[in-house]
């Protein structure tokens, strides 16, 4: 079976979860690609398609609905699911983890024409160290509101692979839709 993964990270937990679910894709050929570097593609070519994007200051990339306008046809014919990392998901007692209970997957399936029948919800990671000092303010207000972690000198990751390996599981079950 033949995958491919395409991902929008800023730090990079986005990419780090892909490598988590193509360890558990055992047999699965899982070749990786920045939708940034993703200009046209032919979908088909693949078994499945796995697309996973990273919210920065509550949006997606704009990369990302560029992507589906242009391939959207494709996209409703094809194996595809789609994954969102943020750090509101770590709130997995309030349901923040869930296609149901995110903000972000419920405003991308207003904004979005394509709407894919596996959706994943993951915690991702704080890198305050690695963050420019503006970026690193922002969060550090942003977690400070919403009773994150705030140590400017720590990073701290949120994502539950258990969640993600479950999906994995999801993702290799998934059909092609019915168009």
């Amino acid at each position: 079976m033949k995958v491919l993964f395409l991902y929008s990270s800023r730090e990079g937990q986005t990419k780090k979860i892909f490598k988590f679910i193509d360890s558990e894709l055992q047999g699965y050929e899982c070749e990786l690609r920045n939708l940034d570097e993703v200009d046209s593609i032919d979908l088909a070519q693949y078994d499945k398609v796995l697309i996973g994007a990273s919210i920065r200051y509550g949006h997606l990339n704009k990369k990302l609905y560029q992507f589906i306008d242009t391939h959207l046809e494709q996209l409703n014919r094809s194996k595809v699911a789609f994954f969102c990392v943020n750090l509101t998901a770590r709130k997995e007692e309030q349901g923040k983890d869930t296609p149901e209970g995110s903000a972000y997957i419920q405003t991308f399936l207003k904004k979005s024409p394509w709407k894919p029948e596996l959706i994943g919800v993951f915690a991702g990671a704080l890198y305050y160290p690695r963050y420019n000092w503006i970026d690193r303010m922002m969060i550090k207000f942003i977690m400070s509101m919403t009773g994150g972690e705030t140590d400017t000198s720590k990073e701290v990751e949120y994502t539950n692979w258990q969640k993600v390996a479950l999906f994995a599981e999801e993702f290799k079950g998934l059909k092609a839709k019915n168009v």
